[in-house]
């Protein structure tokens, strides 16, 4: 994507920017203000979710998606300009994810940001949703570059080095599915509920998680990379030979917790020493996590116990930013503005977006087509 540099704006200007986020299922629209030191202000942050839509297929299902952003895009940016109590005259510019994700919901906001941005005359952000995770615990935290990034949702689960803004180096990367995708098919076989991830976590404190032997994929290998469908598989067999009880299922959410837990701190303790040597960072380290399936509380806490144990800060954003939301898309937009970069108004929409473009398209680690490398 093209990027023009934006010689209006001063490096010490104050920016104010409206985000919005509609790359799964979420219709999300926040105000966000970056001061010239960095710091950030939040001033609304209206998350839509579409749970009920998608709750009796058990998973998203596209084609529902984007008519729910259709539907719910322009009242969620009405109440969030409301809610941060400023006016049109007073955001600098607007941001929009433009992948990656499903790509009827991609249009829908981006589509949105380009109208407002052509009639109010303002720059359009166009935020890759990655990106927008990557810098999401700098929404609550000093979170200075460079450092170590745990990317884990529903979609990617990869491990970065994040360098600067728009400079990224992948570590490892999943060869077939993501996390998050795994605790949603885990809670769809066990019929635990909608979504997936939360139900896994509440049935897995009530069971033990050394009940039933699951598998670590690539636990031990030497490389940063994960696989995810062989554990998938493992825990679909374990469910059909059990006596389906509730007990097998909190036994088998717990077990499952445990090895995704395990095989993800092994993966994440491999990228540490892959981090070191690249960076050639020898003191005090930072360690981040993001994505959907940072908000699980068991990975949250093996992750903490692991970066001290390896001199490493460990960052992880508040719950409430794990999860797709709109501050993230604003905050990323915001920094991107700030440094003097905006997009035409032919920016696309992509259902693929690597943050690691080159590397990926180089060596794809999980398909590559006519839509691009996926990671």
């Amino acid at each position: 994507m093209a990027h023009a540099p934006n010689s209006t704006l001063k490096q010490d200007d104050v920016l104010t920017v409206l985000g919005l986020e509609s790359s799964c299922d979420e219709t999300a629209a926040s105000v966000l203000r970056r001061y010239s030191d960095g710091r950030v202000e939040l001033l609304s942050n209206i998350v839509a979710s579409q749970d009920d839509e998608h709750r009796p297929f058990g998973g998203v299902v596209p084609e529902i998606a984007a008519r729910a952003h259709m539907r719910k895009i322009e009242p969620i940016i009405a109440k969030a300009l409301k809610t941060s109590g400023q006016s049109w005259d007073q955001i600098d510019g607007i941001a929009a994810t433009a992948g990656p994700g499903l790509i009827g919901g991609v249009i829908t906001g981006l589509m949105g940001a380009k109208g407002l941005a052509m009639a109010l005359g303002k720059p359009l952000i166009a935020v890759n949703h990655l990106e927008g995770h990557a810098l999401s615990p700098r929404l609550t935290e000093n979170c200075p570059f460079p450092y170590l990034l745990l990317l884990v949702s529903g979609g990617h689960s990869q491990l970065l080095s994040v360098i600067g803004l728009g400079d990224y180096e992948r570590l490892g990367s999943t060869v077939d599915d993501a996390a998050g995708e795994a605790f949603d098919k885990t809670a769809k076989v066990m019929d635990l509920g909608f979504p997936g991830g939360p139900q896994v976590q509440n049935w897995a404190a009530r069971g033990n998680p050394t009940a039933v032997k699951l598998p670590r994929p690539m636990k031990g290998r030497d490389h940063a990379d994960f696989s995810f469908a062989g554990l998938k598989t493992a825990v679909a067999r374990a469910w059909d030979a059990s006596d389906k009880s509730d007990t097998a299922k909190a036994d088998l959410a717990a077990s499952f917790q445990r090895a995704m837990t395990d095989t993800m701190l092994d993966r994440v303790e491999k990228a540490m020493t892959l981090y070191r040597r690249k960076t050639r960072e020898t003191d005090q380290a930072r360690l981040v996590v993001a994505g959907g399936v940072a908000a699980n509380a068991e990975l949250r806490a093996g992750l903490k116990a692991l970066a001290e144990s390896r001199a490493f800060d460990f960052i992880a954003p508040p719950l409430k930013f794990c999860g797709d939301n709109a501050a993230m898309i604003a905050l990323a937009g915001a920094e991107r503005l700030a440094a003097g970069f905006i997009d035409g108004y032919d920016a696309p929409a992509r259902p693929r977006w690597p943050l690691d473009g080159d590397a990926a398209a180089a060596a794809p680690k999980s398909g590559f087509g006519k839509k691009g490398p996926k990671s």
